[in-house]
């Protein structure tokens, strides 16, 4: 079995980070992607938690990368409640499906806890981030910024009671949502899709 390396991003891995990402996702949600224009800005950003970044090397080259950043659940009344959030989380096409991923999330889970993040909110597959004990985010009060609740949107606490704060809506990062001519003009800086 290959040797998996997970270790903090440094600023030496960004464009790499940025091409892979790209390959990760490029026409599987939809046509193109914008993970990789997301990655990009959120390092700038308080949003972004650095400490949480990390990559993965298989065999010595990189294969995997995951991205923390900080969102907030908010209550009625205005209380503000802070948890981690990841993603996007890539892995080399040619290395998915082989554990690359399920390694970044345990490695850094315990890293988010030890920092002191409550819990976790993420969205995704839900068969997927079951595994690692994520459930639905409703179960802990937590919807959607308008309001509504969907199976994707999951959560997990990293202590106990850790999201037993306010309950209420969840907002991430404006960096989330991409403008189109923005990643238009950022995408020419990467070779054309085959």
């Amino acid at each position: 079995m290959a040797k998996l390396i997970i270790r903090r991003e440094s600023p030496e891995d960004y464009a790499a980070v940025e091409v892979l990402t790209r390959a990760a996702f490029y026409n599987v949600y939809q046509p193109g992607c914008d993970e990789h224009l997301i990655v990009h800005k959120m390092r700038s950003s308080p949003d972004c938690i650095p400490a949480l970044c990390h990559v993965a090397l298989w065999e010595g080259r990189l294969a995997g990368h995951i991205l923390y950043s900080r969102a907030w659940i908010e209550s009625a009344s205005g209380t503000r409640q802070e948890a981690a959030l990841f993603g996007p989380i890539s892995v080399l096409p040619a290395l998915q499906r082989r554990g690359v991923g399920s390694a970044m999330i345990r490695h850094t889970l315990p890293l988010a806890r030890r920092m002191g993040f409550g819990g976790v909110v993420i969205t995704g597959n839900p068969a997927y981030y079951h595994r690692f004990g994520f459930d639905d985010a409703a179960k802990f009060g937590i919807v959607m910024e308008d309001g509504t609740s969907m199976p994707e949107l999951m959560a997990l606490e990293l202590i106990p009671g850790g999201l037993s704060g306010p309950s209420g809506r969840v907002h991430f990062s404006p960096l989330y949502t991409v403008d189109a001519r923005e990643l238009a003009a950022f995408d020419k800086k990467f070779a054309k899709e085959g």
